[in-house]
C-alpha cells in the first residue's frame, strides 16, 4: 500500500486565512476530501501535532481540535508511536444521492421545468459570505426564482453565487440550471453538496407565489454546494409546496 510524505500532508493542509471558516475545519475539510479522492490512503500516518503547528504557524491546541473533528466521526484512529492515523472506510450512514440540479430532477420524472425569475441583485452581505466560508467583501448573485413543472408552481427558490468563484454568473439572466450554467458556461467543476430538509409552514410569500388561501405545510432544503477546490459555489434555500413533493430513499 502506497504512503504519501509528511511535506505532501502539511502542504495541503495549510489554511487560507482568508476564509471565514475556522482554521480546524479547514484542515479537516480538506483532509477528507484527499482520502475522498484516493490522495491519502487508509492507515496513513499524520504529522506529530508539534510538527503541524510549527510548519502551519498555528497553535498546538488548533491541531489538536482538528484531530478531534476526525476523531468524533471516527475518520481519524489513535496509531501507537506514529500517533493519529486514516481510518479504514465505513459504510456511510446516509444514503449518498448523485449531485444534479432541480431541473434534471423535475425532467427525470416526466414533468417539463421551467423558471420564473422573481428578483435578480448582486450584493454583499457578510452573514451569507460566513455561511459560504467567505471573505466578507465577496460578491454574490443573489436570485429569488420561482420554479415550476408543467407550468405549475412547486418552489420558491432563493440563491446566492460566490462572483470570485464564478464571474460569469454576473451576466446569468437566472433562467434555467444554476448547476449547468456553473459548471458548462463558468468552467467550474462541482464536487458534492450539503443539504438539510426541514418541514416548516408557507409564509406570505410562499402562499402568494403558490396561490394558496391559508399557510400549508411544506418542506425546505438548504444547500451549500462545493467545487473541486473544496470552496463553496452556490447556497440555495428551496421552499416547496408539500402536495407537490415525494421523496424517496432507497436503503439496504
Amino acid at each position: 500500500m502506497f504512503r504519501v510524505e509528511s511535506d505532501f500532508l502539511i502542504e495541503r493542509l495549510t489554511p487560507d486565512r482568508a476564509l471565514a471558516e475556522p482554521v480546524y475545519k479547514q484542515m479537516a475539510r480538506r483532509m477528507r476530501e484527499m482520502v475522498a479522492q484516493g490522495m491519502v490512503p487508509p492507515g496513513q500516518s499524520l504529522p506529530a501535532e508539534r510538527l503541524l503547528a510549527q510548519r502551519l504557524n498555528i497553535s498546538r491546541s488548533t491541531v489538536r481540535r482538528f484531530f478531534e473533528e476526525l476523531r468524533r466521526s471516527n475518520e481519524l484512529v489513535t496509531a501507537g508511536r506514529s500517533g493519529a492515523a486514516v481510518a479504514k472506510p465505513l459504510s456511510p450512514a446516509v444514503p449518498r444521492e448523485r449531485l444534479r440540479s432541480l431541473t434534471r430532477a423535475v425532467r427525470e420524472n416526466g414533468v417539463e421545468p421551467s423558471t420564473r425569475v422573481i428578483d435578480r441583485a448582486l450584493i454583499c452581505d457578510r452573514t451569507i459570505a460566513s455561511m459560504l466560508e467567505a471573505p466578507s467583501t465577496t460578491r454574490f448573485l443573489k436570485l429569488t426564482r420561482l420554479r415550476l413543472g408543467d407550468g405549475a408552481p412547486l418552489a420558491r427558490e432563493t440563491l446566492w453565487c460566490n462572483l470570485s468563484l464564478a464571474p460569469d454568473l454576473e451576466d446569468w439572466s437566472g433562467e434555467g440550471s444554476a448547476y449547468d450554467h456553473i459548471q458548462h458556461v463558468c468552467g467550474v467543476r462541482l464536487l458534492e453538496a450539503e443539504q438539510t430538509i426541514e418541514a416548516v409552514l408557507s409564509s406570505l410569500l410562499e402562499r402568494e407565489a403558490f396561490e394558496l388561501d391559508a399557510p400549508q405545510p411544506c418542506l425546505l432544503f438548504k444547500r451549500r454546494t462545493r467545487a473541486v477546490s473544496g470552496q463553496i459555489v452556490e447556497y440555495s434555500e428551496t421552499v416547496f409546496r408539500g402536495d407537490a413533493f415525494v421523496y424517496r430513499l432507497r436503503m439496504g
